[in-house]
């Protein structure tokens, strides 16, 4: 619910949001909202607000298509009369039957004009176009999505679990004095196995993953609330915690403290490492970025957007996160809490942005429906799938990218459709008109409409068809 990618730490008289996760001890809370007033209430309650305030878009096409039919009817029935006169009067068409050449010409109109390649320029393209996006596991809801997303100008990314991968990782480990690397964090991360915080469960694996071998569990474990740890591990006392846990045991770190500035400048959570009374190292932990959301971000930005990152972490370390990707510092939104992600999202579209928001928690919901174009990670939670115009599988932030130019190229060939639909009404309306006139066409002119008629619409298919070489030079 907060956004932030570690727990909150609580104390007595602060506000708990239903639901939310107690990591250790026993609490004793009051209720003092229930029903319509919870937090989760509320963040339902934005979601149906912005879904109702969401203009319906206009179809192109069916307009057209509505005022198009009964003028296509008017000039049938003008033709009609016109050719029905000029042949009685002038005695053109002697060789054949002044109605008969009237009723030819008519038809010929009609056949010719018939709007099947008006009526196929747009849901043949939006079919590609969505077919063509699900095998590459971008999921667009509908054409109405890809109508309104391929307008994007500005796209607004949640930090955690969209750019990161939404859990902490071990990223560092510095040692003091003539320990080695391995052997303080296998002290650090065994004496971390009694503890159930994420964050332990970040320096565990890290462990692991780095060969460490650790041993049994402590021998015995104190957990130290909004401090850290203390562990006897093989005999040895281990101290895992914060600058004020090994202050409170005289223990100096001076010979750290440059290091522990930096890590903390980039953002990450630092824990020191004391074994027998001597600061043994330090070890650092991150919610670490993504593979390929720098390359994401870099293609968003070729693509001529507007890249946004929104978060409800402090500043620091959501300024260290868009550093690393490539979002300028003042397009950071930190700090951010549930409601005003929405807020957010209206400020930038009270600038005239078309805006996109690509989020994954529950928390993002709101701002999901309130954007112009929501984009749910796969990864995430139901509530953001469900609340969005496309859903990405894989959860990669290439994705993001990939999904605009998708919805740029189907919109694309949905114009170039209109335009061969309506070029050949332009072009073949007027010489079924005067089809009279052209000897091979006089009495022949409805044959000629209709395979003119099937023409266009091959031709409005196959390009369609063109959608599914979208990615293959890109």
């Amino acid at each position: 619910i907060t956004g932030e990618s570690i727990p909150i730490e609580k104390v007595e008289g602060e506000p708990l949001i239903g639901a939310t996760i107690n990591q250790r001890g026993l609490l004793r809370m009051r209720a003092t909202k229930v029903g319509a007033d919870t937090v989760l209430a509320s963040i339902i309650r934005m979601v149906e607000q912005a879904q109702g305030s969401k203009a319906p878009i206009q179809r192109l096409a069916d307009t057209i298509s509505g005022i198009f039919v009964p003028v296509v009817l008017v000039i049938a029935a003008l033709t009609f009369i016109a050719w029905a006169i000029v042949g009685n009067v002038t005695g053109a068409g002697a060789a054949s039957n002044p109605w008969i050449i009237a009723v030819v010409a008519a038809v010929a109109v009609l056949v010719v004009a018939c709007p099947c390649a008006l009526g196929l320029a747009t849901p043949t393209a939006i079919m590609v176009g969505t077919g063509k996006g699900a095998e590459q596991g971008i999921l667009i809801k509908g054409g109405e999505s890809l109508e309104r997303i391929h307008a994007v100008r500005a796209v607004l990314l949640d930090k955690t679990g969209t750019i990161t991968k939404g859990r902490s990782e071990l990223t560092d480990v510095v040692t003091a004095g003539d320990r080695q690397a391995n052997d303080m964090l296998r002290f650090a991360a065994s004496a971390e196995q009694g503890s159930e915080h994420p964050l332990a469960s970040a320096i565990v694996e890290g462990a692991r993953a780095r060969g460490v071998t650790l041993g049994a569990s402590p021998e015995r474990f104190t957990s130290i609330t909004g401090r850290g740890l203390e562990a006897t591990v093989g005999g040895h006392v281990v101290l895992v915690g914060t600058r004020r846990l090994l202050s409170e045991r005289s223990l100096g770190y001076d010979v750290l403290e440059e290091q522990l500035a930096a890590l903390e400048q980039a953002g990450k959570t630092t824990m020191l490492v004391a074994i027998d009374g001597e600061v043994a190292g330090l070890v650092a932990v991150a919610d670490t970025v993504k593979v390929g959301s720098r390359e994401a971000v870099k293609q968003l930005h070729a693509q001529g957007h507007q890249v946004w990152m929104i978060t409800g972490d402090n500043r620091r370390a959501a300024q260290a996160i868009a550093a690393q990707v490539g979002i300028p510092a003042e397009h950071v939104l930190a700090e951010v809490l549930p409601e005003d992600k929405t807020n957010q999202v209206k400020r930038l579209q009270e600038q005239g942005l078309i805006v996109a928001f690509a989020g994954d928690g529950i928390n993002d919901a709101p701002a999901l429906v309130q954007a112009d174009a929501g984009i749910a990670m796969g990864t995430g939670t139901d509530i953001a799938m469900e609340a969005s115009d496309i859903t990405l599988v894989k959860g990669n932030l290439k994705s993001v990218a990939t999904a605009l130019a998708l919805s740029r190229a189907t919109l694309r060939t949905i114009r170039q459709n209109l335009f061969w639909a309506f070029a050949y009404n332009v072009i073949l309306i007027p010489t079924a008109i005067l089809s009279p006139l052209i000897p091979f066409l006089r009495e022949n002119a409805p044959i000629f409409a209709a395979a003119a008629m099937a023409l266009s619409s091959v031709t409005v298919v196959s390009n369609s068809l063109r959608l599914r070489r979208f990615g293959r030079s890109t």
